[in-house]
């Protein structure tokens, strides 16, 4: 290769070398707008594991379920201390699709695929591949050779206590509490009582910080911890205004949904305090 004054030569690699890959008989293939691709995958994705020793949950579960209303397209990823379930109408064609993990990497990549518009995007998937399509692009992806958990068990079904506070308010106060540690994992306390929540954290090597909120609840006094970040990040999804908590005790899983939005549901683990 030359330019001007400069020449280069490059060590090369013959093309037939370059992996292909193979093109399986896709068993399910639909099409689907990039908003509703977008929202599944963006708000499931915090939840992605990143212990490499449990490989099978280091993607997003994407699936046909059973849903409020009927079968719905799914999307669900868990670490074992958050979970994050999110629904979408079904597409014509994707009802027998089989359930597959999508890499975590892929799922990135696939972002950049789904911009801000209203593209359709086709999708195919066979029990090894998944495929998604633009006019211009093609992404294809192996997925993830493993057994996604039955995750509806950790779901918790009956939790009596409701908390419902805005969702804007709640984040930015658990960001502020939490910025007295330099620990973003530091846990932070939420006592409840009649329509008030107050947020502690205790930083032994730095103060402590607390701050009230004004918040629904009618329910016996409750005092619980959480991991900040797992809060933080559970929270910044929220689309609504407010945010819905679910509670049975300190040492249960506590559930989170968006307003009466019944498509998007959180499990967040509690922390000892």
């Amino acid at each position: 290769m030359a330019s001007g004054r400069s020449t280069f030569h490059l060590a090369t690699l013959p093309p037939e070398d370059f992996p292909q890959m193979a093109s399986p008989d896709y068993t399910t293939g639909f099409e689907a707008p990039a908003p509703l691709l977008r929202r599944l995958f963006d708000k499931a994705k915090f939840a992605i594991s990143t212990d490499e020793t449990r490989y099978y949950l280091n993607g997003v579960y994407f699936h046909v379920a059973e849903g409020e209303g009927g079968r719905r397209l799914r999307a669900v990823a868990t670490d074992g201390h958050r979970l994050a379930r999110i629904d979408a109408d079904l597409p014509e064609g994707a009802d027998g699709m089989p359930g597959v993990i999508v890499p975590r990497k892929t799922v990135t990549e696939l972002r950049k695929l789904l911009d801000e518009d209203e593209t359709m995007i086709r999708v195919s998937v066979s029990e090894t591949k998944i495929r998604f399509e633009t006019p211009s692009i093609q992404l294809t992806s192996k997925v993830i050779d493993g057994t996604f958990p039955d995750y509806a068990r950790v779901i918790p079904q009956a939790n009596p206590r409701r908390l419902e506070v805005d969702a804007k308010e709640f984040a930015a106060a658990v960001d502020r509490v939490a910025t007295v540690s330099s620990e973003r994992s530091r846990a932070v306390k939420l006592a409840l009582e009649e329509d008030r929540l107050v947020l502690t954290v205790n930083a032994p090597d730095s103060g402590m910080a607390e701050e009230e909120l004004a918040v629904a609840y009618g329910d016996d006094r409750l005092e619980i911890g959480f991991n900040a970040r797992y809060l933080l990040e559970i929270a910044h999804q929220v689309e609504r205004e407010n945010a819905v908590f679910l509670f049975n005790s300190p040492a249960d899983p506590t559930v989170m949904r968006e307003g009466d939005d019944p498509s998007a549901l959180y499990v967040v683990m509690p922390m000892r305090v």
